[in-house]
């Protein structure tokens, strides 16, 4: 046990550490505080039951923001975190063993001032171009592991936002998906939700959000309002608006295949400080995965509906997403808009870190 570190400090880390983003803020990880310098992080995967994750890889990602502001949260404590997956593990539910030591050489990491800042804003944001220098340091940033496609033209933009929308359709009519959705809006708490996204930030009005609703109660209802009404109120407002309504899109890309969950976790790590200095920078931005994913089912043949004429959706899909961003020697493995505000009214915050201790 390394006596340098006080009792109580782990406790401080995850006060900052548990703003990590996850899929839908289900926070798919709990904490075991095994010493004063030593952190057990316990995280599971959703492919038992939620269809973008079935490879388990975008829960791998939302692993690698967590240990990345962790790493990031210690060294206000002039502390290094080592990270190391435990190994014999089952892949479903890899443990990362965390152990802090002091460190001189560790001076606090600025982007702590913006790690509960951090947010996603699902709705229109301005158009005002990204600037050369704020583009030189989000490349520096993930660099030189990874690098930055930048869809910022008008025309760049119409294309992602189309196929964000076409996305879109295919999510909302598949009923593996429905589940998904319903589970994860909080009708309750419309503004801040501890534990799912608060109906107030879907990016959608007041109107549309009643009937979604509605509509949600079962997946009979849901059926019923695609048929008689169609996908395109909900399709519009989340999808193909915003889509032109920000700075511009982006894919974050490896060097090298990713091929290990240590390999998505390093790009959940690249990501988390791709994003926070973004914040530091005054930008927003919103995830953009679906294509990614379902391309990625549709390219390695995995079953992902029972519906035929959704799995023929996803292979157009497939050939529209790689004309975009498949286009070089590149990796896609995260995409997004990004834009400078304004800042969402509404938002998901995060369990207290007594919820998330294993027990």
């Amino acid at each position: 046990m390394n006596a340098d570190i006080k009792p109580g400090t782990i406790e401080q880390i995850l006060e900052l550490a548990r703003w990590a983003p996850s899929g839908d803020n289900m926070q798919t990880w709990r904490f075991e505080i095994v010493a004063p310098d030593h952190l057990a992080v316990h995280a599971y995967d959703t492919r038992d039951h939620c269809v973008y994750d079935l490879d388990g890889h975008p829960s791998q990602i939302a692993f690698g923001t967590l240990l990345e502001t962790i790493a990031i949260a210690a060294s206000g404590h002039g502390l290094r975190a080592g990270i190391e997956r435990r190994p014999g593990g089952r892949e479903t539910h890899p443990i990362f063993d965390v152990r802090f030591t002091k460190d001189a050489a560790i001076v606090r990491d600025p982007l702590i001032d913006v790690i509960n800042v951090r947010t996603v804003q699902r709705r229109p944001m301005k158009t005002t171009p990204l600037t050369a220098e704020h583009k030189r340091l989000l490349e520096a940033t993930v660099a030189p592991a990874y690098s930055l496609t930048w869809l910022e033209s008008r025309p760049q933009k119409w294309q992602a936002a189309k196929l964000m929308f076409n996305n879109a359709r295919l999510r909302l009519t598949m009923p593996e998906a429905f589940e998904t959705h319903r589970s994860i809006i909080d009708w309750d708490n419309r503004t801040h939700s501890p534990d799912k996204v608060p109906a107030g930030a879907l990016g959608v009005d007041a109107m549309t959000l009643v009937l979604m609703k509605w509509a949600m109660v079962s997946w009979r209802r849901m059926k019923s309002v695609n048929t008689l009404m169609g996908t395109w109120a909900p399709r519009l407002q989340m999808d193909l608006a915003p889509g032109m309504a920000c700075a511009a899109h982006f894919v974050l890309k490896a060097k090298s295949a990713p091929q290990s969950i240590d390999d998505y976790v390093a790009a959940g790590r690249a990501l988390q400080r791709f994003w926070l200095t973004m914040t530091t920078l005054g930008l927003y931005m919103q995830p953009e995965m679906t294509p990614l994913i379902f391309s990625k089912y549709a390219r390695e043949g995995t079953r992902f509906t029972a519906q035929a004429k959704l799995t023929d959706a996803a292979k157009a899909l497939q050939r529209e997403t790689e004309a975009l961003i498949f286009n070089d020697a590149l990796f896609p493995v995260y995409m997004g808009r990004l834009g400078y505000g304004p800042a969402p009214a509404a938002r998901s915050v995060r369990r207290p870190v007594s919820e998330l201790m294993k027990r």
